[in-house]
């Protein structure tokens, strides 16, 4: 016969295993729920990991459009606009030439204030400035487009004067055709931007072979023929690190951009 002292510690005996028996479901369900969650923050990461190596992000990181390669879309100057653009103080009626005076020789652009007055105004009030002086073209790109990228005091694609411009002379080229791209042809001068309308700063792309893309973009001039020379020796010196788009081997540094009145 169970004493009742025995049975006091049987029932006692009995509670405590019950005890630890809810402990390790419950441990084991914890144990369950940490590893789902970091698979999960693991597939996260790596999908984030997969989109920014793959280009799905811009580099002031706003995701890109699905269809958008980064082979045809320069890169944007991401500054935002902190100031307005410069008053209006270029006669628009006239041309300009944009001149920058470079390590691997001069190029020259001629610019239409007719049909940019805000891209031309805005360049000139930059160039004398001095903002253009000792900056590099920091993207050369041999593939899919190809242009030689420059205007940007970082270096990087991201920076830019502080404030935005209009777009201007969209139509310069016709209506994009069925793949939503019009020719943008060699010796095109025009603006970069973050992918969205009005975002133009001072970044700008020198077309060295007539490249397809979506006319976004502002053509504000042409390359004098010795010019487009230059950067196509430029580009087939190729890209660091033998990529198709990147720093230009032959780094092109502007040691001094005037704008003069033609």
């Amino acid at each position: 016969m169970v004493s009742s002292d025995q049975r006091r510690r049987q029932l006692a005996r009995e509670k405590f295993e019950r005890q630890q028996q809810r402990r390790a479901t419950a441990q084991r369900k914890t144990r369950q729920r940490t590893a789902v969650i970091a698979a999960v923050v693991a597939v996260v990461v790596a999908a984030g990991a997969t989109a920014f190596a793959t280009g799905a992000f811009k580099s002031d990181g706003t995701k890109k459009s699905a269809d958008a390669a980064p082979s045809a879309t320069p890169s944007p100057s991401a500054t935002k606009p902190a100031a307005p653009e410069p008053a209006m103080a270029i006669d628009k009626s006239a041309k300009y030439t944009f001149t920058l005076k470079t390590n691997q020789g001069d190029i020259a652009l001629a610019m239409d204030a007719k049909k940019t007055p805000h891209t031309v105004n805005s360049f000139k009030s930059l160039a004398d400035k001095g903002f253009f002086n000792k900056t590099k073209c920091h993207r050369l790109t041999t593939s899919g487009i190809y242009v030689l990228q420059c205007g940007d005091p970082k270096g990087d694609g991201t920076g830019g004067p502080g404030y935005t411009i209009p777009d201007e002379n969209l139509t310069a080229y016709g209506k994009a055709g069925s793949d939503g791209t019009v020719t943008y042809p060699a010796g095109t001068v025009a603006m970069a931007n973050t992918g969205q309308a009005h975002t133009g700063g001072s970044q700008f792309f020198l077309v060295f072979k007539d490249s397809k893309l979506p006319p976004t973009y502002t053509p504000f001039g042409t390359i004098d023929a010795a010019g487009l020379k230059t950067v196509k020796d430029v580009a087939a010196a190729g890209v660091t690190g033998g990529a198709a788009d990147g720093a230009p081997k032959k780094a092109v540094t502007i040691s001094k951009a005037t704008v003069s009145k033609s």
